[in-house]
């Protein structure tokens, strides 16, 4: 009798009775956990492929090296018969155009070769590259309230981050698995009241250096759903 009791008593609690929420840092500490077990990001020295598809441009390929111990950054890019590289090494900047570095002014701005480039790319790729453990960088705002999203047909535990103002001005949210805690989808606002910026789809994995990182990205408007590219990540 006692124990029909007691298992009445537990079919009777709410769910929410056996499940912790989680808040903004709990949450991250999960996602890390999935997708660098071993905390190896920090320490990250290998490279990596990408292709690129976008609507009426010429594939682009390109080559990511990283040391992140020795503030090293390699990219190499191929697309319709040009090659550009920008490399970056502690504080020294070295570009090239098809294999010259003495190119002229004309042909670094067709190109966009410029060390400002090189810095922008150097950040752009380490951030996405390097999600979600790059949301633990210093000016990263973790909003301490999880959200429970449906998105595309599929219930997600959404993470909200702002930066310091001389970090980043726009909002982005994060979507995990409520089961693994893998990343699966981003989004990020301009100014959120105009719903203009880009999500981001992300599907399949591939483990480089014992990181579980995204394989395909597909980006497409905040506003419309209009596809703006998808690109594939092979290792090396």
């Amino acid at each position: 009798m006692k124990q029909s009791l007691f298992l009445f008593f537990l079919i009777s609690l709410p769910l929410t009775g056996f499940t912790q929420e989680l808040n903004g840092i709990e949450l991250l500490d999960k996602a890390i956990a999935y997708h660098d077990p071993q905390n190896q990001w920090k320490s990250f020295n290998g490279s990596f492929l990408i292709t690129m598809q976008s609507p009426n441009r010429p594939l682009r390929k390109s080559k990511i090296t990283l040391d992140l111990p020795k503030s090293y950054f390699r990219l190499a890019v191929e697309r319709d018969g040009i090659s550009t590289s920008y490399l970056l090494e502690g504080n020294n900047c070295s570009l090239s155009l098809n294999g010259r570095k003495d190119f002229s002014p004309e042909e670094a701005k067709a190109n966009q070769l410029n060390c400002e480039r090189a810095t922008l790319m150097k950040d752009y790729y380490t951030y996405l590259y390097g999600l979600p453990m790059k949301l633990r960088d210093p000016g990263t705002r973790l909003h301490p309230v999880v959200l429970n999203k449906k998105f595309k047909g599929k219930e997600y535990l959404v993470l909200k981050v702002t930066y310091d103002k001389e970090v980043g001005e726009d909002s982005w949210y994060f979507y995990f698995d409520p089961e693994t805690y893998a990343m699966e989808v981003y989004q990020f606002f301009h100014n959120e009241s105009l719903n203009d910026g880009e999500y981001i789809l992300l599907s399949g994995e591939e483990t480089i250096q014992g990181i579980r990182m995204p394989k395909v990205r597909a980006w497409y408007y905040n506003k419309d759903n209009t596809y703006l590219g998808t690109d594939t990540l092979i290792p090396e």
